[in-house]
Parts: C-alpha cells; structure tokens; sequence
C-alpha cells in the first residue's frame, strides 16, 4: 500500500489574502495582492524557483508541532533542533477599527525562544509573475526592501539585516518580529504594533466564533471549519473561492489539476448554507451585493464561476512549472467559466433566500432587486430543455443531469416564496409552472427497475449529487422511494470507510481514482434524512478522522489509504462538515442546542 499523504500545512488569512505555512515553518504558499494573483511564495508548486520565507534551525529540525490559537485563525508552530526550541506565531492582522474592518496585505511572525540557546536561518526571497521575476534586494535602516513587483514589498523586522541578506545563522536569545508588507509599509513602533495587533486580531476571531450558533455536536471541528470558510471570502467584493491553491491534483498523476481560486457559484450556494446554519449573515450579504454586480453586467446568461472582481474571462493557461510533487500541468485560469452550467440559475435563488424571507433582514431593501428574482426565473425557463455540462464540469459532452433539473425545481421553490413575501402573483405563477415542468423532468431519471434516480435522463450511471434529491426535501425523508434511492447510490459508489465517488463511469480524464469528500458528508445528511441517525453519526466521525494535524480537509480522499489529494483547503469540504453536523444536531434535538 501507497504510503499516507496529508498536506503538512496550517492557513492564515484575514480576507484579504491567504499563506499556507508548512509545519517546519516554510511559507509555501502565498500570493499577493489578491488570491488569484501570483505567488510571491509558491515552494508548493515549484521548489526551485518559488521564492522562500523560513525560519529554519541552524541544524537540523527534530521535532516540529503546529497548532492553532483556539478559536482564531492564528498559527503556532514549534520548532524543535539539538541547540533548543522556539516558536513561530503566524498571523494576518483582522480586527474592526474606525467603522471598518482593517486586513492590511501584511503578514506577521513573532519568533520566541523557548528552550536552550536555538539559532535560526532566516529567509525571505519573494518572486513575481509564477516565479518569472526575483526582485531586488536592498538593505535599509531597519528593513529590507524588494523591488521588481507591481508595488515595493517590504520586510520590517528586529533581527540583524545583514545575517538575513547573508544567509547566516541568528542566536535566539529574545522574542523578534518580522513583518511583510505590500504596497503600504508598516510606520509604527515594531514590537508594540506587532503585540497589539496580535491582541486584536485574537480577540477579533474569538469574538466571530462566540458569535456561532452551533450544538455541542462536534463543536470543535464546526468551529475550525467555520474559520477556515471565512477566509475563502474576499471581502472587498463579497465573493467566495473554492479554494486557494491551484493545481493540487485530485490523485497523484491523475492530470486532474485545476484552479480554484475564484467564486464558483454553487460552490458560494453550499458555504452561504453553511453561514446561515451556524447564524453568521455578513457573508451573506457580501456575497448578495457581489452577485447583483454581477448580474448588471450578464447580456445572456450567468458563468459557472467569475474572478473575485467579477471578471468573466479566466482564460486557461499552463504554466512552465514542475507542479506538486512533479505533478503538472500547473494551470492557471479555469476553462470551466464557458461551460454551460445551468444549475447555477436555482443556486443564486436558493442562496439569496434568505435575504428576502428572512425577518432578521429588513425586506424593503431587498424589493428594489426582485428584477434580479424574475430575470433568474426566466432564465430557467428558456434553459428547462437545454443539457449542460452539470456539476463535475464535464468537457466533452453535455447531458440532461438531474442535478441540473433539482436546482431548477428548488430555484423556483425558491422563488415562489419570495414572491408570496413580496405579493407578486407573476412571479408566484411563472415558479409554480417551472416547479412542474423541472420535477417531470427529475422524474424521467427515475430507473424504475433499480429504485434509483441516474445521472441524466437516458443514462444508467449514478450520482452521488442526486443525495441532494433527499436532503433538499424533493423526496419525502419517509418514503420508500428515498430509502430506495439511497441503498442503491451506496451500493454503487460508497466505500467501506463511508466514503464517496462522485461517479464511477469514465469521463474526459478516464475513472476517478479518488472520492469527493463532500460527497461523503452529503451521505451523511441523507443518512440523517432517512432516520439512520446511529450510522450518520459512525460516519461523521470517520470523515472528520480525514482532517490534517491542524483540522482541515482536502478536497479528495484515497479510500484505501486515507491520503489527501486536491485543492486544499476546499471550501467544499468544510461546508460539508459543517451542514452534516447541523443536520445530525437538529435531529438529535439536545435540550442544549444553543
């Protein structure tokens, strides 16, 4: 058997931007000035030539453990060598000051010695354009400034220049700081800076996971998970990532390589889920003002996916990278933005919801936008007899999926209740017809012989998106039907430890290799759905046993080894593990329920 593998690293993030940290203290991962720009620090795809910013010993690493701060985006890393110990904490400054939120593109380490008399290497060599560009280094007062990019980066730090700019090695003997900064600099005292926004970012976190409304059900992992959602969010714009890597292949060399970097639209459908479950509506409402910008500028129908400003062209390239662990092709930009998705359609009802039904919001400053409703409607109507490409992006051919039809049906739901909110018999009237026509069309999936709905009207492969069918109540909980659909998907594309395939049949890049681990905390719900309780909760716990050494969950799963493979962290992945524990805690019904 394969031998395990997980990705060794802890994120930061303050909506701004992100950086995967590695546990020996290595930033692999971190671009700048937006999630979708280069990186400045990319070891993760290319170790030659991605730039670097360590804090190695001076001899070798013994032991290294990594944590987070509880409740807090916050990362400690401790370093362990022969000469003592130190630790590492990693932020990205985020607390609410001046009737805003600061999330300065400024990322700070404080290094402290623990044990003994440790000496560290300090590193710091960004790049630019995917490592096309190494900017210049010069040595100033108190800093090191780096030219060559879009705007100056600049490195502030207490320890000795000269041992950076040299490679030399640094006696431990007191707590130092480093701060990078893009564009605007830091002009503050360093170390009473460093320690107050490290105050207030911790308390600032603290106080946002206070603010959940979760069970005692796995609340732990709720709450990493819901830290880890609220940096995929970029908070300028209001959009969502699936994630923030790019090319972190589904299986090793499986060619299946992709860019997530940017707002799927049924991605941010699942995380806003997810928001509204544990109470959180900020997001919600970002996302809202991101898609009605959106919206002006669609002359004939909505993307799969835009840029986190709402670009429509994200243009597919390769790049000449050796890729992680030597997979390539490295990509950047995603193809999937001129696919035909129709499902996204049903999906922007559903997330916007709540934002008309909802008494907690004020309904008059929704009623100036139910044209976005009706034009969403419509749309739906034109497409009813159009096959898309569906949920897993297929290239090369389109189907009928039912996927697609669900979200027709649960869009006009949707829809028909915000027109009840709102007393618009039009809309009332289109969304009923829409509702009909999209169930006889979910209908005409229905393999009668095996109890099953399929993946697309006149196929005979499953789905396990068609779980959905279950947990979005368009099948009775109690019907026989349901409980049929479901013992027919797990026969089909379960695995022994609970997990799932999203399909088993070829498709452009051959068979799956890997499950979707989304797909698995999908089942979970469905178990729940059905009254087996007993089994949801058995399986819950087998997937939260997929997180890494800080909690958090890859995109892809190797059933036989337990390995992570694909964009890490996935948005996905954690809005699985959130909207699972929801649904188990209000089945559970615990006099504690908060």
């Amino acid at each position: 058997m394969a031998k395990k593998h997980t990705y060794d690293y802890g994120l930061i993030g303050n909506c701004s931007f992100q950086a995967h940290i590695h546990k020996n203290s290595s930033i692999d991962w971190m671009c700048w000035p937006r999630f979708d720009s280069s990186f400045i620090f990319g070891k993760l795809l290319d170790d030659k030539n991605g730039g670097e910013f360590t804090l190695f010993p001076h001899d070798k690493i013994l032991k290294s453990d990594q944590r987070y701060l509880e409740n807090t985006n916050i990362l400690c890393t401790e370093i362990t060598s022969e000469e003592g110990k130190y630790r590492i904490t990693d932020f990205a400054p985020r607390f609410y000051q001046f009737d805003r939120y600061f999330k300065p593109l400024m990322l700070i380490r404080k290094v402290e010695p623990l044990e003994g008399s440790p000496r560290v290497r300090v590193r710091c060599k960004p790049v630019g354009d995917y490592g096309k560009i190494h900017p210049e280094q010069y040595e100033a007062s108190n800093h090191i400034e780096y030219l060559g990019l879009e705007k100056e980066l600049r490195l502030t730090t207490d320890f000795p220049l000269a041992y950076i700019i040299n490679g030399e090695s640094i006696v431990l003997n007191e707590t130092k700081y480093l701060v990078l900064t893009y564009g605007a600099p830091l002009e503050a005292p360093l170390k009473s800076t460093c320690e107050l926004f490290l105050e207030k970012t911790k308390l600032y976190w603290r106080g946002w996971v206070k603010n959940l409304s979760v069970s005692n059900f796995h609340q732990a992992d709720i709450n990493r998970s819901a830290l880890a959602l609220k940096i995929h969010q970029y908070e300028d714009t209001g959009a969502i990532i699936a994630a923030g890597t790019t090319s972190l292949p589904e299986a090793d060399g499986s060619g299946r390589n992709w860019d997530y970097r940017y707002c799927w639209m049924r991605d941010a459908y699942y995380t806003l889920t997810a928001f509204n479950n544990i109470g959180h509506f900020e997001e919600l409402e970002r996302y809202f003002n991101y898609i009605v910008n959106i919206s002006v500028k669609v002359e004939d129908r909505f993307q799969p996916l835009y840029g986190i400003t709402g670009e429509t062209a994200l243009d597919e390239l390769i790049l000449d990278l050796p890729g992680y662990k030597g997979n390539s092709p490295v990509r950047v930009g995603n193809q999937a933005y001129t696919h035909v998705q129709n499902d996204v359609y049903g999906q922007v009802l559903v997330s916007l919801l709540p934002l008309y039904t909802d008494k907690r919001f004020i309904n008059v400053e929704r009623s100036d936008s139910l044209k976005l409703i009706k034009t969403l409607l419509k749309k739906i109507e034109d497409l009813m007899d159009e096959p898309d490409a569906g949920l897993w992006e297929f290239r090369n051919f389109a189907q009928y999926h039912s996927y697609t039809y669900l979200f027709h049906w649960a869009g006009a739901s949707a829809a028909k209740k915000i027109g009840k909110s709102f007393n618009d018999k039009s809309i009332e009237k289109l969304a009923d017809k829409l509702i009909k026509a999209s169930s006889d069309k979910i209908e005409a999936c229905l393999d009668k012989d095996r109890g099953v709905y399929t993946q697309a009207i006149g196929t005979k492969n499953l789905d396990a998106s068609d779980l959905q069918l279950i947990m979005m109540n368009y099948l009775d909980h109690n019907s026989d039907i349901a409980k049929k659909h479901l013992k027919a998907l797990e026969k089909d594309l379960k695995t022994k430890e609970g997990l799932f395939f999203r399909y088993k049949h070829k498709d452009d890049f051959g068979e799956p290799e890997t499950t979707f681990l989304i797909c698995a905390f999908w089942y979970v719900e469905a178990l729940t759905c059905v009254g087996r309780v007993d089994e949801a909760i058995k399986t819950f716990e087998q997937l939260v046993s997929y997180s890494n050494h800080v909690g958090l969950l890859s995109e892809d799963v190797d059933a036989a080894n337990g390995s992570q493979w694909g964009n890490f962290p996935q948005a996905y992945s954690h809005v699985g593990l959130v909207n699972a524990a929801y649904r188990i805690s209000r089945k559970l019904d615990k006099p504690n329920f908060l």
